[in-house]
């Protein structure tokens, strides 16, 4: 295992614009953290600091950046990397991902230092970073080519593409270099220039990101990382010489930034901001594989991902074979620091203030009517290590609808499908939901008539594929979904009527010359 080394003593956390989407379900009213770059929380304008999550080290710090010059710098830059031929911009992404390649070791023991996430997991997404190039390639091929038709006169009419100009990613702190990847290259492809301003939990992993398209040929003032807290988040999305907005966090963040932008409809904006998710088991006969799947749905990345399952509806004929096989799963989930040896398959939640509201949160369910089937637990009060914890919330009169984003499953008992999908919509959310068992009929059932973005069958409501779209509806995403569709909110098509010598006619309404 490796060794602890100095702990940020408890009351000296690093200042944030709190990010992460874990909430105080206190008695009086909610209190929302933010999981992403952007908008509100306190953190300090001069100065970003990263702490590790698993040893509370000092990893890094630097200045907050200046969003008036960047800016400035990227609109100048624009017009030129705009003009590049598409082929051009294609081979230095392509180089961009050789050189992530080069030092893949390095950047995945960074992005596990930075987030807490095991070193595995994080090498499985420095390989989602060097595969998402040939994804967008092919993507913008297919979802922006240029078509030819017939027109009058013998003409011809076209319809292309264009890029918007500056685009501001907003990125997110539970995969800090995936996730904003997969709207830079989309963007960089189009013949966007890009504003990447990091998590200020991540900061280290947005720095070494950018720096890989630096080293790629990919000019500073095309790709420009922006330090920053949420004063310069703010400040990055109202300003005028920013022509799109492509973040990934949380619903009341996103709700802010829409807000802010309703009077300026000429900037595209993309959002993705998480789920209440629920994953859904009726008969089957398969209770291991079954609960396999719960566990990979409910704690892989200590529950910190926006597909996650938060709500666990069983049919109550399957209520105790599912649940008890669930709970005895996660007894043996091994939560401990990212390089430790045997590897865990959990790491630590981002920080102390999130596994402090994740404890506040389960108390708060245990209080208001929840069960406890497997206790939440912190072994250590300095670090941010939680144990997985269950809670059936069937009798509660109220479930909140929020994301508690770590490793807390709520367990709803229902006795037939149809409750089980007037359930799963029982939520304003709508990213991810999941059927585990059923028949191919009643798999029909339920992806017609529930709410969300991505629907599986027998899979976790996590791990969606690079290939497909990823978005979700409700307060989960504004029906601009990322991944293969990125290209559709990179470019904007462009419909022309063309001839190579002028010639018109007009037939009627004219007097005789």
């Amino acid at each position: 295992m490796r060794t602890a080394r100095r702990r940020r003593p408890r009351g000296t956390e690093a200042p944030t614009g709190r990010q992460s989407v874990c909430y105080y379900l206190g008695p009086v009213a909610l209190a929302p953290t933010f999981r992403n770059a952007g908008i509100p929380a306190p953190v300090s304008s001069n100065e970003i600091v990263s702490f590790e999550p698993a040893t509370g080290e000092e990893l890094w710090r630097s200045p907050a950046g200046n969003v008036e010059e960047t800016v400035d710098r990227a609109r100048r830059a624009w017009p030129a990397w705009a003009a590049q031929p598409l082929a051009t911009r294609i081979e230095l992404c392509r180089r961009f991902a050789n050189e992530v390649r080069k030092q893949s070791d390095k950047f995945a023991e960074l992005i596990a230092r930075e987030t807490g996430k095991p070193l595995w997991e994080a090498l499985t997404e420095v390989d989602s970073v060097i595969k998402k190039v040939d994804i967008s390639v092919t993507a913008y091929a297919e979802r922006t080519g240029q078509k030819k038709l017939d027109s009058a006169l013998q003409g011809t009419a076209a319809v292309r593409h264009k890029p918007h100009g500056v685009m501001a990613v907003l990125g997110p702190y539970n995969f800090p270099a995936h996730l904003p990847n997969g709207h830079i290259v989309p963007a960089l492809i189009a013949g966007n220039v890009v504003i990447f301003k990091p998590s200020e939990k991540t900061p280290a992993v947005g720095e070494f990101l950018v720096e890989c398209f630096h080293r790629a040929g990919i000019s500073a003032a095309v790709v420009q990382l922006l330090i920053g807290g949420p004063e310069e988040g703010k400040e990055l999305v109202a300003h005028r010489g920013v022509d799109g907005v492509l973040f990934t966090g949380s619903a009341q963040a996103g709700i802010a930034i829409n807000r802010k932008l309703a009077t300026s409809p000429g900037k595209i904006v993309a959002l993705e901001m998480g789920g209440n998710n629920p994953i859904v088991v009726v008969d089957t006969p398969k209770i291991s594989d079954a609960a396999t799947l719960i566990i990979q749905s409910a704690f892989t990345s200590a529950g910190q991902r926006c597909t996650a399952a938060r709500r666990l509806i069983v049919k109550a004929s399957m209520y105790d074979a599912i649940v008890s096989e669930v709970k005895a799963l996660a007894g043996r989930i091994i939560v401990d620091q990212p390089f430790a040896d045997p590897a865990p398959f959990m790491g630590s939640v981002i920080d102390n203030q999130a596994a402090d509201q994740l404890m506040e949160s389960f108390l708060y369910l245990l209080s208001n009517g929840g069960k406890a089937i497997r206790h939440m637990t912190r072994p250590d009060d300095e670090l941010p290590f939680l144990s997985p914890a269950m809670i059936d919330t069937t009798a509660m009169a109220e479930r909140p609808d929020v994301e508690l984003f770590g490793p807390l499953l709520q367990v709803i008992k229902v006795e037939d499908l149809d409750e089980g999908i007037a359930e799963a919509n029982n939520t304003r959310f709508g990213l991810s939901a999941s059927l585990i068992g059923g028949t191919p009929q009643d798999y029909n059932r339920f992806w017609a008539n529930v709410r969300a973005g991505i629907v599986n069958w027998n899979r976790p409501t996590n791990g969606a594929s690079s290939n497909a779209p990823f978005g979700g509806i409700g307060l989960s995403g504004n029906h601009r979904p990322a991944a293969y569709y990125a290209a559709d909110y990179c470019a904007y098509p462009v419909a022309s009527t063309e001839m190579d010598q002028p010639r018109a006619s007009v037939g009627v309404g004219f007097k005789d010359a």
